[in-house]
């Protein structure tokens, strides 16, 4: 009997061409069905699909009576994370190490526009010209400085990469342990953040976020970051405490913050954050790639074949773990 896929459509994959429809009708083998529907009808088809591409909530698991697997068109897994989803025998895989390249431009842009005041540039538009010295007085070169990474995955080690190009020294903690790269040597333990926050001129948060990470970024460890120091976070909001965040820029203990994720989505317009001239922001968006929805495509389209011959699929996750 053949398989039965349940693609579900959203913000990261938006459309599928008609040929990986083909492709994937192909591999998975004879009387196999490939069903595209939207999130709202995705009940009425879920409760005998064996693999899914989407995001399926704790409702629509509920239905789901024969799924095997389902790859996640997110990078970050959170949203699975409820019992019952990670009590089963369902396999779960994502987009992990695939959505690392875009989000490191996006943190280097957010950092760029601290260091190089073109925030303030832009904000003061012709007026500008008339405020040349106090914006030459605030810009900051990367070259020399230390970058400290948090989470030496996929977006870690982009991120680390590009550091490099731009001179800086680098430094990077993880839970796991890994080899090291040409741009960081030696991957230390997470024993070293309180090393790493008091020696980073710029702290990148790189990590999943898990009951570990969750506001990890508090009081009591922005004490020990280096002060004056700049903090990029293009993963998971709520690895900052917000009110920790607005206390040290308000200070001047954290000299910047960009973000692209924040504490709570979408951040309420009475948050400080809006207001702190050393805040970038940008709404989510880092994510995005016109190379996104192609590369979860054929990592899904491999994995299927990977399944039917009951092979180790790529980007699997530790449901338990988190990541």
């Amino acid at each position: 009997m053949g398989l039965k896929i349940l693609i579900i459509p959203g913000l990261t994959l938006t459309e599928i061409p008609e040929q990986s429809v083909e492709t994937m009708k192909t591999i998975a083998g004879a009387d196999s069905e490939v069903v595209i529907c939207e999130h709202a009808n995705a009940h009425n088809h879920i409760v005998d699909a064996d693999i899914v591409l989407g995001i399926v909530t704790p409702k629509l698991f509920s239905s789901a009576k024969k799924l095997r697997w389902v790859q996640s068109i997110s990078s970050g897994v959170d949203s699975f994370m409820y019992p019952e989803f990670i009590n089963s025998d369902v396999l779960l895989t994502s987009e992990k190490g695939l959505v690392g390249e875009h989000l490191a431009d996006h943190a280097f842009g957010l950092l760029l526009t601290l260091t190089r005041q073109l925030a303030a540039a832009r904000d003061l538009g012709p007026d500008s010209w008339n405020n040349r010295p106090e914006l030459r007085a605030q810009e900051v070169e990367l070259t020399g400085l230390n970058l400290g990474i948090i989470g030496f995955g996929g977006t870690g080690r982009a991120i680390a990469r590009r550091g490099n190009a731009f001179g800086l020294k680098i430094r990077a903690i993880d839970k796991d342990v890994m080899a090291g790269t040409d741009s960081v040597k030696k991957v230390e333990s997470t024993e070293a953040l309180d090393d790493l926050l008091a020696w980073s001129d710029v702290l990148s948060i790189c990590c999943p976020l898990t009951q570990e990470t969750d506001k990890l970024i508090n009081q009591a460890t922005l004490s020990r970051l280096k002060p004056g120091a700049y903090i990029i976070n293009v993963t998971r909001g709520e690895i900052i405490d917000e009110d920790s965040l607005v206390e040290a820029l308000k200070s001047g203990h954290v000299r910047g913050a960009g973000l692209d994720v924040t504490p709570r989505e979408p951040l309420p317009a009475d948050s400080d954050l809006w207001r702190l001239p050393n805040v970038v922001m940008t709404p989510h968006t880092a994510g995005a790639s016109q190379f996104r929805a192609s590369r979860n495509l054929e990592r899904f389209i491999s994995n299927v074949e990977k399944f039917r011959q009951n092979l180790p699929l790529d980007g699997i996750i530790n449901k338990i773990e988190g990541y």
